[in-house]
């Protein structure tokens, strides 16, 4: 009599067991259809993000908070809280920042970019010194892939050997440069665009740095480049620059679901 009850239990068992089995199989496929649905829409493809990359000046470290550089990227992180991905770079490190931008960009993660996904981006880039001159060079190398650049922010730029830091590519929107010439080392005072009719040049902007001070900065630094490493560090440039980045970038970040 026991092991009729028994067996009578164990078969209710499985038989709510594989109601509930279909019932999940029935609810997922449901489920799946929707969100297949809802990706195969016009206009449901992912966004890319918003990238904004720098690249810092001389051997400077991408973590070394003593310049402004990596300042202003911890200043856009808070600023920018969602939907914008911000990195600095060494500026000897440009290919894997371009490694990481492509990266990005590529929205179904198939190891390669679409058409869809190189024209939907959006990609800032700015740096100081030999990062500076960099970004026209990395703006350059993206050109190469049919990427396009947004804004290309320079700061007291410095000439890399073999490159040429003043013609900025013809894939980038919009340049702008901050330079000084009050010390020995000082900025390249021009950029020119490869073709004006792709790229517009915002400004060639002088600032004045007679009596200045770059606290924690090297020894060497505070004694023969100050003028150099006080304009890294001017709040003014870099409230321009983030007013530029936020003017190209706010008006389609709103609907960001968040950084990746």
């Amino acid at each position: 009599m026991r092991a009729r009850r028994s067996l009578t239990l164990v078969g209710i068992k499985r038989f709510f067991g594989a109601v509930l089995l279909s019932a999940s199989a029935v609810l997922a496929q449901a489920v799946g259809e929707t969100h297949a649905r809802s990706n195969d829409a016009p206009g449901a493809s992912r966004r890319a993000p918003a990238i904004v990359v720098g690249l810092a000046g001389g051997m400077v470290r991408h973590d070394n908070r003593v310049h402004g550089v990596v300042q202003f990227a911890e200043r856009l992180r808070r600023d920018f809280p969602e939907g914008v991905y911000v990195q600095v770079f060494e500026n000897r490190r440009w290919q894997e920042a371009r490694e990481e931008i492509e990266r990005r960009l590529d929205a179904n993660q198939d190891g390669k970019l679409s058409e869809e996904e190189k024209q939907s981006a959006r990609v800032v880039l700015y740096g100081h010194s030999w990062g500076a001159s960099e970004i026209l060079h990395l703006a350059g190398e993206l050109g190469r892939e049919g990427i396009p650049v947004l804004l290309t922010i320079q700061v007291d730029s410095v000439r890399k050997p073999g490159e040429d830091g003043t013609v900025v590519p013809v894939n980038v929107a919009e340049a702008i440069n901050f330079y000084q010439d009050d010390g020995w080392l000082h900025g390249r005072a021009e950029i020119r665009a490869a073709d004006p009719a792709h790229t517009t040049i915002l400004g060639n902007i002088r600032r004045e740095y007679k009596s200045a001070a770059c606290p924690g900065y090297p020894w060497y630094n505070r004694w023969f480049t100050v003028p150099h490493c006080a304009i890294e560090i001017d709040p003014q440039v870099w409230e321009q620059a983030e007013a530029l980045i936020r003017g190209r970038l706010q008006p389609t970040d709103a609907s960001a679901s968040g950084q990746p």
